[in-house]
């Protein structure tokens, strides 16, 4: 088994979740957490079917650093 981090974004718009694992390009979708997670695993589940799962274990990389920034991106930045 292996750890993965998984990514939620949360649909402002329309609701429910995108779920994405970071360096594999295959994507959930749901109405909660959960549901986006479970719709994930069946598409990396398809990405390792496709491509097999040396090439999904090779695209996974660590983040060196993950940080949290507030940053104003309304205000031009001035060199």
């Amino acid at each position: 088994m292996k750890r993965l981090t998984v990514e939620l974004i949360p649909d402002t718009e329309q609701g429910g979740f995108t779920a994405r694992v970071p360096d594999i390009p295959a994507y959930g979708e749901g109405a909660t957490e959960d549901e986006a997670i479970a719709d994930l695993r069946d598409a990396l589940l398809a990405y390792i079917e496709e491509f097999g799962a040396e090439d999904a274990m090779s695209r996974l990389n660590q983040p060196s650093a993950l940080r949290l920034l507030d940053l104003d991106l309304t205000d031009p930045i001035h060199a």
